[in-house]
Parts: structure tokens; C-alpha cells; sequence
């Protein structure tokens, strides 16, 4: 695992962010096709997409501020370096993300669940790809491990950028996370034709990726996610894979009924 994958003088080129990076252009490049197939404006949905991207990642650092907060970091401590350049609490981004979501796609006269129904699939391959970053930088780290597939990581920059336990062998909770996405991304794809209306593909991609993270959260050994309530099995993950679940079966029943069609209608305007 090599956090920082070359230097350039004095300037670091770190593998997360690289990965990040692909990860965003490869799936800008499949949203950009699929909108094509669909018969929208590829200009307005790659707007979109940065709009969202930047909320994402400001959505994911606020979430990773309040977890520090609730566990005991002063305020102070949540504007250090180390943490704004901490990669932040995923499913906040995905909430704000989706609140700017709806707010730019009626500015841009895209049809909102359409358009949503667009960009699951690749938001799921930037998510994969992305957990790659994860492992390649130590960060998200899992438990403790004896299984033949557990994973050691050796570099130092791992313990000091993401606070990664160095000689033990761990699970790569990283690697699993990265093959749920995977999963969703082919499941997403597979189901395109099948959808019966706009936004159950939406509504699929919210159960899945509710259902995984909370799957993936037993292994995972990074305890400065938060738990919540006092108990020691909601975590931060735990409880926003519940939400995400909630709100795809919530979803897909109102997109799903056989009197949804006005609804529909009002949505895509």
C-alpha cells in the first residue's frame, strides 16, 4: 500500500486523491453517455455533476465535523490540516449531494428523477474506484484479522495521514467496500431496461448502498466514524445505511404506485 504514490520537488502526488480523480472522470465520461442514450443535454448533466461533486465533498467534511464533535474533538481541532485533508464521512456527502441535486437539476431544466436514474450507476463506479484510493492510503482501515486475505500495511505515512495500525493484519474492508460498489454498478446497469419508471433505479441504488455500508461496518476498525446513542454497534455508517435504506423503499413505493403518473409528471418539470 503506498499512500503517496510519487513527489514531484516539493509538492506530493497521494494515491487516494488520484484514484478520486479517475474515479470522478470515469464516471463523469459514463454519465455523459448515458445521457446521450436518454436523450438529454450532456452539457447541463456534466454542470450537474461538478455542482454535485462539490457538495459532496463539502456534505462529507461537515459530517465528519459533527462525528468529531460528538466523540470529543473541540472545534478548534476540526479545521487542522489533517483533517480537511482527511477524505470525510461519505454519506454526508451522498445527503448534501443529493440536496444540491435537486436544487441544480430544476435550474438546469433536467428532468429530476430521469436524470437521478442517470447518474446512480456512476456515482457507484466512482464510489468503487474510489475505495481503491481508500486502501492504497491506509484510510477506513478494518479490524483485526486471521484470515488468509488479511492485509498488513507497513508505510508510515499510512499511521500519520489515517491513523492505520502498522504490523497487524487487518481486514481490507476497503477491497470489500470497493467490490460492493462494483456489484451495485453491474446490478444498476443490469436493471436499466427493466425499470418500469423513472427513479427505481434511484430508489435500488439507495437500498443497496444503505444495505452494504451497513453490512461492510463489521469489519471496519477506524473508530473515529462516531457511534451514536451510546450504543456500540450504530455507528456514524451504520445509521446513515439506515436512512438510505429507508429512503429507497420510501421512494420506490411513491415512484412505483399505478397512480404516481401525474406525480411523475410534476417531478420532471
Amino acid at each position: 500500500m503506498h499512500p503517496v504514490l510519487f513527489h514531484l520537488g516539493s509538492f506530493t502526488v497521494g494515491t487516494y486523491g488520484l484514484l478520486v480523480a479517475a474515479g470522478f472522470l470515469l464516471a463523469l465520461a459514463l454519465a455523459r453517455r448515458h445521457a446521450r442514450q436518454e436523450g438529454l443535454d450532456g452539457e447541463a448533466v456534466t454542470e450537474l455533476c461538478l455542482t454535485v461533486l462539490l457538495a459532496g465533498v463539502i456534505g462529507s467534511k461537515l459530517l465528519q465535523a459533527v462525528v468529531d464533535v460528538v466523540n470529543g474533538t473541540p472545534w478548534s481541532g476540526i479545521f487542522s490540516l489533517e483533517t480537511l485533508r482527511a477524505g470525510g464521512a461519505v454519506h454526508g456527502g451522498l445527503l448534501l449531494g443529493g440536496l444540491v441535486f435537486l436544487w441544480k437539476a430544476r435550474r438546469l431544466r433536467l428532468p429530476r428523477l430521469r436524470t437521478l436514474d442517470l447518474l446512480v450507476a456512476p456515482l457507484a463506479l466512482g464510489q468503487a474506484i474510489g475505495r481503491l484510493g481508500c486502501f492504497s492510503s491506509g484510510d477506513s482501515y478494518g479490524t483485526p484479522s486471521s484470515l488468509p486475505w488479511a492485509v498488513v500495511f507497513r508505510d508510515p505515512q499510512a499511521q500519520l495521514m489515517s491513523g492505520t495500525p502498522l504490523g497487524v493484519p487487518l481486514h481490507p474492508v476497503q477491497l470489500y467496500m470497493s467490490g460492493f460498489h462494483f456489484a451495485i454498478l453491474l446490478a444498476l446497469l443490469g436493471c436499466r431496461r427493466l425499470r418500469r419508471a423513472p427513479g427505481q433505479l434511484a430508489a435500488l441504488f439507495l437500498v443497496l448502498e444503505g444495505a452494504t455500508r451497513f453490512l461492510a461496518e463489521t469489519w471496519r476498525g477506524d473508530l473515529d466514524r462516531g457511534f451514536w446513542l451510546g450504543l456500540s454497534w450504530l455507528s456514524t455508517g451504520r445509521l446513515t445505511g439506515l436512512g438510505l435504506v429507508g429512503a429507497g423503499l420510501v421512494l420506490g413505493f411513491l415512484v412505483s404506485r399505478p397512480d404516481a403518473g401525474p406525480a411523475l409528471q410534476r417531478s420532471q418539470r
